[in-house]
């Protein structure tokens, strides 16, 4: 059996998700992300530490459903990538993301 190849954090992390529930999150200092399917928690918060230099509180992770659609007469389904939804420390950002003002 091969050993697993170490994933590099650019590789982990796909995209932020922008959506009326994780922005929502932002709030909380929750930010919600797009990532690989074979990504762990550890990895994902390590990733996020080193790309955007805060300090992870906690990750948890689900994989959302797929999405049906038609093609002619066949029906077909789409993945979707694993979600992540990472807790920051108080005061810490990741820019790129809107800021909430309360």
């Amino acid at each position: 059996m091969a050993a697993q190849q170490a994933m590099l954090d650019t590789d982990i992390l796909y995209a932020p998700v922008i959506t009326e529930k994780s922005l929502g999150l932002l709030a909380q200092n929750q930010y919600t992300f797009d990532v690989a399917p074979n990504a762990t928690k550890t990895s994902i918060k390590k990733a996020i530490k080193e790309l955007f230099d805060v300090q992870v509180i906690a990750v948890n992770t689900h994989r959302p459903p797929r999405k049906k659609r038609r093609f002619g007469r066949w029906q077909v389904y789409i993945a979707r990538p694993k979600r992540a939804i990472v807790t920051l420390k108080k005061g810490d950002t990741i820019s790129g993301f809107p800021q909430i003002t309360s």
